[in-house]
C-alpha cells in the first residue's frame, strides 16, 4: 500500500460527523477579511466540528477569482493546522477548467481533499457528469468529496452515476443535496464499503444519518457549530433522543438560514453575533431589514446574542 493510499483510508474512516460549508468574510469594500476567517476556523474547530469546507457555495465561490480562492482555502488549512480535515471547492462548468483549478488546489501544502459539484448551467447528462467527475478525479491523488445539488445547478447527479463514481480510488463520498430521500437511500443502500454519504441540508440530517448517512456538511453550523456538531454526533451514536431535542430546538433556525438565498441570511446571522461584518458580493446581498429583523428575535429567544 503506497503512502497515498494509507493516507486516503485513514482519512476515509476519520471523515465523519459534523463538517462546516464555511462562509467567506469580506470588508466593505469586497476584499476577504481573512482575519475574521482564522477567528471562524479557530472557533469552528474548538466547538467540536469535525472537518471544514473552504469555498463551497456558502463561501461564494461563485464570486472570487481562481487566486482568491486558492488563498481563502490557504487560509482554512493554514489555520487548521492538521487539527481536522479540510476540503477545498472546486467547482466548474468546464471541465478542462476543473482539472487545471484541481492540480492547483492539490499542491496545497495540508488540503486534505477537493468538493466538487455538477456542471452548472451546462445541464449535462448522466454520461457527461460522469466523466467530468472522472477527469477530475484522474488528475490528482486528494480524496474528492462529489457534490449533488441539483437546485443551484441545474441539474441532478443519479445513483447510478454516483455508484459508478464511488468505484473510482480517491472518490470517497457525496455531500447530497438533491432534498430526495428516496435517492439518498438508494446510494446508501447499494455503494460500496467506506464510501461516506453526507447530508448537504440540515434539515435532513437526521433522516440520513438514520439510513446510514455519515453525517451532514452544514451551513447552520457557521452560527452554532457546538450544537450542530452535539446533534450529528447523538445521532451517529444511537442517542436519538438527545439528537431530536437538539433539531427541535434549532430547527428554525436552520430554516431562517435559507429564508432569503443563502449564504445571505447565516451572514446576518454571524454579524448579529459579533462574529464578522454582514458584506457579500453581488449578486448576492444582505437580507432585507424584515428578514432582519426576524433573525434578530430568533437569536434572541435561542439565547445566542452576545451579552451587552
Amino acid at each position: 500500500m503506497t503512502a497515498f493510499e494509507r493516507g486516503k483510508l485513514t482519512l476515509i474512516m476519520e471523515l465523519s460527523g459534523c463538517g462546516t460549508a464555511l462562509v467567506t468574510p469580506f470588508r466593505a469594500d469586497g476584499s476577504i477579511e481573512e482575519h475574521a476567517l482564522a477567528r471562524l476556523v479557530n472557533w469552528q474547530i474548538e466547538s467540536g466540528v469535525n472537518f471544514l469546507i473552504a469555498c463551497g457555495t456558502t463561501g461564494e465561490a461563485s464570486t472570487m477569482t481562481e487566486a482568491e480562492n486558492a488563498r481563502v482555502i490557504e487560509i482554512v488549512v493554514n489555520t487548521a493546522a492538521g487539527r481536522i480535515p479540510v476540503f477545498g471547492g472546486c467547482t466548474h462548468n468546464a471541465t478542462s477548467e476543473a482539472v487545471a483549478r484541481a492540480r492547483k488546489l492539490a499542491k496545497i501544502p495540508g488540503l486534505n481533499g477537493l468538493l466538487t459539484a455538477n456542471p452548472y448551467y451546462n445541464r449535462p447528462g448522466q454520461e457527461g457528469q460522469f466523466q467530468h467527475f472522472h477527469a477530475i478525479a484522474e488528475a490528482v491523488e486528494l480524496p474528492i468529496l462529489l457534490y449533488n445539488i441539483p437546485s443551484r445547478t441545474g441539474t441532478n447527479m443519479e445513483p447510478a452515476t454516483v455508484l459508478r463514481l464511488a468505484e473510482l480510488t480517491n472518490v470517497i463520498g457525496v455531500k447530497e443535496s438533491s432534498g430526495n430521500i428516496a435517492q439518498i437511500t438508494e446510494i446508501l443502500n447499494n455503494a460500496p464499503s467506506g464510501f461516506k454519504v453526507f447530508s448537504g441540508d440540515d434539515a435532513m440530517t437526521l433522516p440520513v444519518i438514520a439510513l446510514g448517512g455519515a453525517g451532514l456538511v452544514s451551513v447552520a453550523s457557521n452560527a452554532i457549530p457546538a450544537q450542530m456538531a452535539q446533534m450529528v454526533q447523538a445521532a451517529l451514536s444511537g442517542d436519538w433522543a438527545t439528537a431530536r431535542a437538539i433539531n427541535r430546538k434549532f430547527f428554525r433556525l436552520m430554516q431562517a438560514h435559507f429564508s432569503e438565498p443563502s449564504p445571505a441570511p447565516v451572514k446576518a446571522v454571524l454579524a448579529l453575533m459579533g462574529r464578522m461584518e454582514d458584506n457579500l458580493r453581488l449578486p448576492m446581498v444582505p437580507v432585507t431589514a424584515a428578514t432582519q429583523r426576524k433573525l434578530e428575535q430568533l437569536l434572541i429567544e435561542l439565547g445566542l446574542l452576545p451579552e451587552s
